[in-house]
């Protein structure tokens, strides 16, 4: 083992570079897989908490959408107050005492993630939604479109556009938060870490390489996300596009051209 600590960091790499790439790459597959499903669940729930009760509403529709939103608004309070540790913890091992259900520990894995995110996807997906301006709603419904409808074409691709960067946010809370699955024995980036340290008593070697591999898996996936965010926003400049011919008055307003006149 070299003596300095440049040679040290070179000398673990050497032996367990393939280990410590390995952990990463269970890393960013929990939290992919995870972000992915619970951005699924969120969206679910979101859109659901936001189903609107009117007067004309049978009461069974309002007992029902009542009693489901109760159930959704509790499963937000609960796994959006308690860390993911305790759930990692209450999941797998309270599962397999009280319930006599064995899961896998990479069902386990992508299961707490999946519901911890969709917590607070649910959440954002419900401010996205609110935050759309009512006359959005209202200009759907006065032309015949149905609730689903005006959900599904004008809502919705609106909302995600906005709740984007939370979508990234959860991403990169998730690829940091894996490193708790240790406890139910998921070999990820933070238990192959601990275990080359202890290996050589090298924790700060250690843990010095596992925090740059951490910074270059969050950084690459939050510069993705940008570049994503830039192509949903489109062109600097846009044309009105219509098929009235009438319309043509004075050419083709070109939103570029409208800012360059103010």
């Amino acid at each position: 083992m070299p003596g300095d600590f440049g040679g040290r960091i070179v000398y673990l790499l050497q032996q367990y570079g393939g280990s410590f790439l390995k952990g990463a790459g269970v890393t960013m597959v929990i939290a992919l897989v995870g972000t992915f499903i619970g951005c699924l669940i969120g969206f679910v729930a979101g859109i659901i908490q936001t189903i609107p009760v009117e007067k004309k509403d049978s009461v069974v529709k309002r007992g029902i959408l009542w009693i489901v939103k109760f159930i959704l608004n509790v499963y937000v309070e609960v796994f959006r107050g308690t860390p993911m540790m305790a759930q990692a913890m209450f999941i797998y091992f309270g599962s397999a005492a009280v319930f006599n259900i064995n899961m896998s520990m990479w069902f386990a894995a992508f299961f707490i993630v999946s519901i911890n995110t969709g917590a607070y996807m649910a959440e954002t997906m419900r401010g996205g939604i609110l935050s759309i301006d009512e006359g959005q709603t209202e200009g759907a419904k006065a032309i015949g479109m149905t609730h689903v409808q005006t959900m599904l074409y004008v809502i919705l691709p609106q909302a995600i556009r906005n709740i984007m960067p939370q979508i990234g946010n959860n991403l990169i809370i998730n690829i940091k938060d894996t490193c708790v699955l240790s406890i139910i024995g998921i070999v990820e980036l933070f238990y192959t870490t601990k275990g080359v340290a202890g290996a050589f008593y090298t924790y700060f070697e250690a843990f010095t390489i596992a925090m740059v591999i951490y910074f270059i898996l969050t950084f690459t996936c939050s510069r993705i996300l940008r570049f994503w965010e830039g192509k949903l926003d489109g062109p600097d400049s846009y044309d009105l596009a219509t098929t009235d011919t009438l319309a043509y008055t004075s050419g083709m307003l070109k939103y570029s051209d409208k800012e360059k006149e103010e």
